[in-house]
């Protein structure tokens, strides 16, 4: 019985493919709010494009969906895990000059990031931010929509103030779509490919734990 529970709790961290980087319920969400926000980008472009269809029940029922899915990963964030991981701070500008310097001078000594590097997190901040924006604007916009709680009133707001939610809005879903791009080239690149391959399976290859991350900043024991 003994055996039996260290072999139980070796599990939780590591198993055969590797460390245990995500959770599934992490990167349930995770894959959730993407095909939630493609197909929200979705049904607000194509049409621009002459594609017609009836996109705005999709549209605003995609966007609850999408703003249940982060009220739930902000919840997890904070309670069942460790934000530090992931938020970028102070630290994170120093081991930047600092592996910087390393790859200009060759001096110095290159700093190991924790669970995520400070581009990952700048990524996540900047889709933080995005995010937030397009899911206020929209919930502001649904007063100019008919649904089955409420009846449209188009004069909540004055026309000026219209214009502003507008274009934050719309402004939010374009640099969304610069930033996908981003993300999904940086996902493809071969030396990246271990992290998108941990988004999908839930684990990381522990030679690549122990070469490119510090093992005293991300313990696999760590709440994920």
């Amino acid at each position: 019985m003994k055996q039996s529970g260290k072999t139980s709790d070796r599990s939780d961290i590591e198993s055969e493919a590797g460390i245990v980087r995500h959770l599934f319920i992490d990167r349930a969400l995770h894959w959730f709010m993407a095909a939630c926000i493609f197909l929200l980008l979705g049904t607000s472009l194509l049409p621009v494009y002459g594609i017609k269809f009836s996109w705005v029940q999709i549209h605003w029922i995609t966007g609850l969906l999408l703003t249940l899915a982060v009220l739930t990963h902000a919840v997890r964030s904070v309670v069942g895990k460790t934000p530090r991981h992931m938020w970028f701070g102070v630290g994170d500008i120093v081991e930047i000059f600092t592996n910087f310097k390393k790859d200009l001078t060759g001096r110095g000594t290159k700093i190991r990031p924790g669970k995520y590097s400070p581009p990952q997190k700048i990524l996540h901040q900047v889709i933080t931010i995005l995010v937030l924006t397009a899911i206020i604007t929209g919930f502001m916009m649904m007063a100019k929509v008919d649904t089955f709680l409420w009846k449209r009133n188009p004069y909540w707001l004055a026309e000026d103030k219209w214009g502003i939610v507008y274009v934050l809005h719309d402004c939010a879903a374009l640099l969304l779509i610069t930033v996908i791009i981003v993300h999904i080239y940086f996902g493809l690149r071969p030396e990246k490919r271990i992290y998108t391959r941990s988004m999908l399976f839930g684990t990381f290859p522990k030679d690549a734990y122990l070469n490119k991350h510090d093992p005293d900043r991300w313990q696999p024991t760590d709440p994920k």
